[in-house]
C-alpha cells in the first residue's frame, strides 16, 4: 500500500510542477490579493487533482476514450476561460494605478474572495482533459488498474491531493511574498499586468494547433 501512496504522491507532483496558466493565477491572486485567496485556489487546484486521480482510478480502460472525442471542445472553453480572466486582471491592474489616497477597490466578488478564489479555479481546473487523460494514462501502466483495491486506491488518490497540494500552496506562499515586496501601486500594476499577458499567452497555447 505505501506504493500506492508513493505513487500518488509522484503523479501529483507530475502534474502539479510544471508551470502553466493556473499557477501563474495562482500567484497573481497571492499578490494581489491574500493568502488566503491564494490558498483557497492551492487547495481547489489540489481538489481537481483528485478527483481526476479518482476519476481515473475508477474509470479503468475506457477513459481516455470518452475524454478524447471532446478534448478539443474542452480547450477552447478552457483558453475563452482565461482569456477573460487575463482580461479581468487586466482591468483591475489598470484601476490599481489610482493614488494611494483613493478608496481602493473592495474584492467582495469574483476572484477576490476564498470562496470565490476556490470555486472558480476549481471549475477552470476541471476544464483541462489533459489532467485526466494524464491520470488516465498512468493507471492504466498500474498493475493493479483493472480492479484496484479500495484501499490501494485510496492511497493513490490521497498521494495526489497531498503532492498538487504542497505544491499549490508553496506558490501560494510565493505569490504572498512577491506582493508583500511589491506592495504599492506600481507592483500592483506590473504584477497584475505581467499576470494578464503571460496567462493570456497560455490560453492562446491551449489551443495552438501542434
Amino acid at each position: 500500500m505505501a506504493d500506492a501512496l508513493l505513487a500518488g504522491l509522484l503523479a501529483g507532483y507530475g502534474v502539479a510542477i510544471p508551470v502553466g496558466a493556473i499557477a501563474i493565477l495562482i500567484l497573481g491572486l497571492s499578490a494581489r490579493t491574500s493568502l488566503r485567496v491564494g490558498a483557497a485556489a492551492a487547495l481547489a487546484v489540489a481538489t481537481a487533482d483528485g478527483l481526476y486521480a479518482a476519476v481515473a482510478v475508477l474509470g479503468g480502460a475506457g477513459l481516455a476514450g470518452v475524454i478524447a472525442p471532446v478534448a478539443g471542445p474542452l480547450r477552447v472553453v478552457a483558453a475563452g476561460v482565461l482569456l477573460f480572466l487575463a482580461g479581468h486582471g487586466l482591468c483591475r491592474a489598470w484601476r490599481s494605478r489610482r493614488p494611494s489616497g483613493a478608496p481602493p477597490t473592495v474584492p467582495g466578488s469574483g476572484l477576490g474572495t476564498p470562496a470565490g478564489a476556490f470555486a472558480g479555479v476549481l471549475a477552470l481546473t476541471l476544464l483541462n482533459p489533459m489532467t485526466v487523460l494524464y491520470f488516465a494514462a498512468l493507471v492504466l501502466g498500474r498493475r493493479d488498474a483493472t480492479d484496484p483495491e479500495p484501499a490501494t486506491a485510496a492511497l493513490f488518490v490521497a498521494g495526489v491531493f497531498l503532492a498538487s497540494a504542497s505544491w499549490q500552496l508553496l506558490i501560494a506562499g510565493g505569490g504572498t511574498l512577491l506582493g508583500q515586496a511589491l506592495a504599492g501601486p506600481r507592483g500592483r500594476l506590473l504584477t497584475g499586468l505581467a499576470s494578464s499577458a503571460l496567462i493570456a499567452v497560455l490560453a492562446v497555447v491551449t489551443v495552438w494547433p501542434g
